[in-house]
């Protein structure tokens, strides 16, 4: 009945906002305190009927002291600047320009032939005809990874319950975008609407803020790790990007959009970091060298619509991005060149706005399955297969969240090909973190996190998924921490 206890904490952190307006740090206290007072309470063993009695009048007696809940202006407003609908689009995959060369996909540095895509798609299908709804193609190597996995099950791989630390600097302005640093555990960042990015450190103890980013004049609407970590970019709604030292926090560069447009996202070229590509609300992604502070030739397109999202593949040689009206495109980079040939386009849904785009080559550790997740404000988290080397993707599944306004984000677990199941994390306009397994035909949750007083807008594993962080749009950021068992 652990469970209930979650529940009696959300409806604690729905109405936390209430409580001394003037002093956020006591609510953040608050919240911690009644966090760890339910825990020692979970392993009390009341009797169940007994813990929904005591949910129940919780929430008769919050609501009475403070009133109906509203929904945060900040939440609002954020998604009204950053997610538009529209109207005109198509209803098919569309073909642009041909470009005949082939993309391969990247494991643990070793290159694949020429149309890998196309051939594993077709092994895929070929199986996956003769198999139940949401089950894996088994290989020689599931065995093996099985045992680094510990062999346990899905639900104990992803019981993240216990808040490790609360992050409140960002308070009343919406977080966006919440990422650790590539292959660590402690260090995080992430970035608000009030302007600043902050770089935090969980280890030793106690948590802290490292260092704040201060130099936008506006919101902060997205920003990406560097390889080593050693540098941060940016991206704005004041129409530039920086480029950052995470060491001291020095601004190294500033860049002004081409176009003189809100930059809305951002991702590094996995392979090049000296390549930066963004996209802007005048509809336009750009590749911009961050050395010279230049775009790159050939390296624009246009799209039907601002530019929510953007991910690569693995290699680098293919980028998906997606647009607020519901399209999602596909691009071939050239990686000698950095110019761009748009190669495929794919509507979700007309008019609802593509939020997040993550790439995944392994799905799962039972077979390689290039797959893209995709959300968009259709209260429904969509899960697609790659089929070739162009990126025409085909739907495999959907999960069912909230959003329906909100630019919500969504996440691979990075141990997926190691783990027992293959499981997805995102967050929902609910204000709870939604854990979902994609092999599964039925049932596919798994996990739910209550504690967000907010539509949660982001989530960020570590590299050995023990802390979960998640940010909302009244400006928390929650580090959840792995059941021991």
């Amino acid at each position: 009945m652990a469970a209930v206890w979650q529940q009696v904490l959300a409806v604690d952190a729905r109405y936390n906002a209430y409580r001394t307006p003037t002093f956020p740090q006591f609510r953040t206290q608050y919240i911690r305190r009644r966090s760890q007072l339910l825990r020692e309470n979970a392993k009390a063993g009341h009797p169940p009927a007994l813990r929904r009695q005591y949910l129940r009048l919780r929430g008769q007696l919050l609501g009475q002291r403070y009133g109906p809940l509203s929904e945060p202006g900040s939440a609002r407003a954020y998604s009204n600047s950053i997610v538009r609908s529209s109207r005109t689009t198509l209803d098919r995959m569309e073909d642009f320009e041909d470009d005949p060369r082939a993309l391969g996909a990247r494991g643990h540095r070793r290159s694949v032939s020429r149309g890998s895509y196309q051939l594993q798609a077709q092994m895929n299908r070929a199986v996956y005809e003769d198999r139940p709804p949401g089950s894996v193609v088994p290989t020689s190597a599931a065995e093996a990874s099985r045992a680094m996995a510990g062999d346990t099950s899905l639900s104990e791989n992803y019981a993240f319950a216990g808040m490790y630390h609360v992050f409140d600097q960002h308070v009343d302005e919406a977080v966006p975008r919440v990422r650790f640093a590539n292959d660590d555990r402690h260090r995080l960042a992430c970035c608000s609407l009030d302007g600043s990015i902050s770089l935090c450190q969980l280890v030793p103890a106690p948590p802290t803020v490292l260092r704040v980013l201060r130099g936008h004049t506006r919101g902060v609407s997205d920003f990406a790790w560097s390889l080593s970590n050693d540098i941060l970019v940016s991206t704005s709604l004041d129409a530039t990007m920086r480029i950052w030292a995470s060491e001291d926090g020095r601004c190294i560069r500033e860049i002004p959009d081409p176009d003189s447009a809100e930059l809305l996202c951002c991702t590094f070229q996995p392979v090049n970091n000296n390549l930066t590509v963004v996209g802007n609300a005048k509809h336009n992604v750009h590749v911009m060298n961050i050395s010279t502070g230049k775009k790159v030739k050939g390296g624009s397109s246009k799209l039907t619509g601002r530019v929510l999202a953007l991910s690569f593949d693995a290699p680098g040689r293919l980028l998906w991005a997606g647009d607020d009206r519901g399209s999602v495109f596909s691009f071939l980079f050239d990686m000698a060149t950095g110019k761009l040939t748009k190669a495929k386009r794919l509507v979700v849904h007309e008019g609802s706005p593509v939020t997040s785009i993550s790439a995944r080559s392994w799905v799962s550790r039972e077979a390689r399955d290039p797959s893209l997740l995709i959300n968009a404000c259709l209260n429904k988290l969509l899960l697609y297969r790659v089929v070739d080397n162009e990126g025409t993707l085909q739907l495999k599944r959907s999960f069912p969240i909230e959003q329906s306004s909100h630019p919500i984000r969504s996440i691979f677990c990075p141990l997926v090909s190691f783990r027992q199941g293959a499981c997805v994390v995102t967050g929902s306009e609910d204000m709870c973190v939604h854990f979902f397994d994609v092999e599964r035909a039925a049932k596919a949750a798994v996990n739910k996190l209550r504690g967000h007083s907010a539509p949660v807008l982001d989530v960020s594993f570590n590299c050995d998924e023990s802390l979960l962080a998640s940010s909302d749009a009244s400006g928390m950021v929650i580090v959840w921490r792995r059941e021991q068992k």
